[in-house]
C-alpha cells in the first residue's frame, strides 16, 4: 500500500501507530516529505563533518545549522513547506563548505592526491583488507603493521587512497581488492584475511567471515569486534594467524587520484581540443553503487559515448565501468577518476573553474551530469548542486521514496531535472 507519509515520533499518531495521510498535528504529507529529505541531506553532511573532525577541522556554522534543522522537525515547529526547501538549499550550500573542509583537511594531512595505477590483483603474503571512507584509520593501520610483512589493500569507498602521496609511500600499500560495498559478502567469503570497517557502507557479515572482521569509528556490526580508538593490534594479531594469499595479479589495473589541480592544470589544452573540436562534451557520471539491476545502465552509457567526449567519475557508481578502456584525446584520458562522493567537491571545483575559464555560466559549459543516488551523502550533493544553481542533471536508477509527485514536480520545474530513460535516447538528447 502506498502512503502519503509516514510519522511515528509522538503520541498523537493516529490509533498510537503512525500518520501516514495526514498528521494529527496538522502537518501535510509534503510538509513531512521535505523533514524527511532535510534530516537525510543533513545525515550526509555530518558524515563529512565527522571524518573533517577526525583530522582536528571543525565547522561552528554547519554545527549550527546542524541543531536549527533537528529542532525545525520537532512535531509542532515548523508546518511551513517553503521553509524547508529553503533550509535544503541552505544545507546544500553548508554542505559544499564542509565538503571543502574536509578535502582540505585531507590534503593538509596526506597530500595532494595524484594520478595513481592500482593492482587489483593478490601480492605473496598475508593481508588486510580496509573498506569504508576511514582514511585516518587506514593511515595509522599502515603505520601500525609496517615490517611486520602483512600487505594492506583498499576496498571501495578507500580505492582514492592511493592517490594520496603519505599513504602510497608505504610499499605494503598492494592494492585494491574488489569492486562496490555490494561485493563484500562474496568478496570477504573468498579472501582469507582480516578485514577493517571503517564507516558506512559495511553489510551485516556472513558467518565465514565474521570472525576475521573488525569495525572501527562509527561502523557497528553485530558479532563483530568493535575498536576504539586507533590501535589495530587485534586486528594485526589475526592477520598473522591466517593463511597466506597467493602471488595472484588482477585483470585490470585502475586509475584513480585526479585532483582539482591535475585537471585544472590541463584547462589550456582542454580549451584548444574544444577548439579544434577534438572534444565535443564532458560528463560527469558517478553517485553510489547498488544491487538494483537499473544501475547497469551506467556501464551501457558510458560504453556508448562518442570517442570524443571525457568522462569525469566519482562515488561507487564508478565500479560498474571504470575497467573500461576508454583511451584518450591527445594524451588527455578520456575516464578520469575523481575519487569518492568525499572527493565530490573536486567536480564542483572543477566546473567552476572551467566555467570561469571560457567564461560562461556553469550551465552553459558543454557538461552533463547523470548521477546514480541511493543513499544519504548523495542527497547531500544534490541539494549542494541546486544551491550552486546547476541545472539539468540526469537521476537515477530510481528516486528515493520520499519524492513524491509534488516534490519530483517542483525539481523538474525549477532545476530542470530528469530521470534516466535509456543509454542511447538519453545520450542523443544530452548531444543535441
Amino acid at each position: 500500500m502506498s502512503l502519503d507519509m509516514f510519522c511515528y515520533q509522538c503520541s498523537q499518531t493516529v490509533g498510537g501507530k503512525g500518520c501516514t495521510r495526514m498528521g494529527v498535528c496538522g502537518k501535510n504529507p509534503l510538509v513531512a516529505r521535505l523533514q524527511d529529505n532535510l534530516v537525510i541531506a543533513t545525515r550526509g553532511m555530518s558524515a563529512y563533518l565527522y571524518h573533517a573532525r577526525e583530522l582536528g577541522y571543525t565547522d561552528p556554522e554547519t554545527a549550527e545549522f546542524l541543531e536549527k534543522v533537528l529542532y525545525s522537525t520537532f512535531t509542532n515547529v515548523n508546518f511551513d513547506a517553503e521553509s524547508f526547501i529553503e533550509m535544503a538549499l541552505e544545507a546544500g550550500r553548508l554542505n559544499v563548505k564542509t565538503m571543502k573542509l574536509l578535502k582540505q583537511a585531507l590534503i593538509d594531512t596526506y597530500g595532494e592526491p595524484e594520478p595513481a595505477q592500482v593492482s587489483t590483483g593478490t601480492v605473496k603474503g598475508r593481508g588486510i583488507v580496509v573498506t569504508g571512507h576511514g582514511l585516518k584509520a587506514l593511515d595509522e593501520l599502515l603505520r601500525q603493521t609496517e615490517g611486520t610483512g602483512i600487505n594492506i589493500y583498499t576496498h571501495s569507498e578507500l580505492l582514492p587512497a592511493h592517490g594520496y602521496p603519505r599513504l602510497r609511500k608505504y610499499p605494503h600499500l598492494v592494492g585494491n581488492l574488489g569492486k562496490s560495498w555490494t561485493d563484500q559478502k562474496e568478496l570477504f567469503s573468498r579472501y582469507p584475511v582480516a578485514i577493517l570497517g571503517t564507516s558506512n557502507c559495511v553489510l551485516i557479515p556472513q558467518p565465514e567471515y565474521r570472525s576475521r572482521m573488525f569495525t572501527t569509528g562509527p561502523a557497528r556490526l553485530p558479532g563483530v569486534t568493535h575498536i576504539e580508538g586507533y590501535d589495530y593490534k587485534p586486528v594485526i594479531d589475526l592477520a598473522m594467524t591466517l593463511p597466506e594469499l597467493p602471488e595472484e595479479p588482477g585483470d585490470t589495473v585502475l586509475t584513480t587520484g585526479f585532483s582539482a589541480s591535475t585537471v585544472l592544470g590541463l584547462k589550456d589544452k582542454l580549451k584548444e581540443l574544444i577548439a579544434a573540436g577534438k572534444i565535443r562534451h564532458f560528463f560527469l557520471v558517478g553517485g553510489c553503487d547498488s544491487p538494483h539491476r537499473r544501475l547497469g545502465y551506467y556501464r551501457e552509457f558510458v560504453e556508448q559515448l562518442p570517442k570524443d567526449t571525457i568522462v569525469l567519475t566519482l562515488g561507487c557508481a564508478k565500479f560498474r565501468f571504470n575497467d573500461l578502456d576508454l583511451g584518450d584525446i591527445d594524451g588527455v584520458p578520456r575516464l578520469i577518476d575523481l575519487g569518492q562522493c568525499n572527493d565530490s567537491i573536486v567536480a564542483v571545483e572543477i566546473a567552476l573553474a572551467l566555467a570561469d575559464t571560457f567564461g560562461v555560466g556553469v550551465n552553459e559549459l558543454p557538461l552533463t551530469l547523470v548521477l546514480a543516488w541511493m543513499e544519504q551523502k548523495a542527497i547531500a550533493i544534490f541539494w549542494s548542486l541546486l544551491s550552486l544553481g546547476i541545472k539539468g542533471i540526469y537521476l537515477g536508477p530510481v528516486l528515493p521514496a520520499w519524492v513524491n509527485d509534488d516534490i519530483l514536480k517542483v525539481l523538474q520545474d525549477n532545476y530542470d531535472v530528469k530521470l534516466i530513460g535509456e543509454p542511447k535516447e538519453d545520450i542523443e538528447k544530452m548531444l543535441a
